[in-house]
């Protein structure tokens, strides 16, 4: 089983539960399901349109907050951003908004419009997102496509601390999320595409793109 972010062979099967197998990949550190066990795009589909996100409940935008907050301060005036993986209630977008930006969104079932990626972007969001992928390889190399030399990710997932409560986490029983991070992979992600990475909360990372090397 090859691991779908750095391809290496190097995986072993990590733990069985809740109907699904778990793979762990010795060389990015990335815990993944079995493709075997993914949802179709119509059931997964239906596991999102009960999502309630509201960009007017202010609970919502608090949560939200994690990311904006510290994303902001790096900006210029009237950047250009992306909020990628926007959701049924593009939220975030909204919040970049009335700080001044502008934002374009996109998400595979509710703003599947894939011509947002024929630009670039001072700015990239992925909240509660990356752990939706798949193919995580294909959708970091496709940000990092679309952001601009000095610009800023800012993801925002459940990084996994502790392998040992694995079996107990509570965002492994969603059949949404198929792919789970240690500080450690974000490291990987960091040092493979040439990023500078900050961790300013235990669930955000803010990554910059750098000029590569000649």
């Amino acid at each position: 089983m090859d691991c779908p972010l750095c391809e290496s062979s190097e995986t072993y099967l990590f733990v069985q539960m809740h109907g699904r197998d778990f793979w762990r990949c010795t060389m990015c550190k990335l815990a993944f399901v079995d493709p075997t066990y993914f949802l179709d795009a119509d059931e997964e589909l239906s596991r999102y349109a009960h999502h309630e996100n509201d960009p007017k409940d202010m609970r919502y935008r608090q949560w939200l907050a994690q990311v904006s907050d510290v994303l902001l301060p790096k900006l210029s005036a009237h950047s250009q951003g992306l909020d990628f993986g926007s959701g049924p209630g593009p939220t975030l977008s909204l919040m970049m908004v009335e700080a001044g930006h502008e934002v374009a969104i996109y998400d595979p079932f509710f703003a599947p419009d894939e011509a947002v990626f024929e630009q670039t972007y001072d700015f990239i969001t992925c909240t509660e997102t990356a752990e939706h992928f798949n193919h995580p390889r294909r959708e970091f190399e496709r940000l990092n496509k679309c952001l601009r030399v000095g610009g800023w990710l800012g993801i925002m997932t459940q990084i996994l601390d502790d392998d040992d409560r694995f079996a107990n986490w509570w965002y492994v029983r969603d059949e949404t999320h198929v792919a789970f991070y240690k500080i450690e992979t974000m490291a990987w992600i960091a040092d493979w595409l040439g990023w500078q990475m900050e961790v300013p909360s235990k669930n955000v990372i803010l990554f910059q793109k750098m000029e590569r090397d000649a």
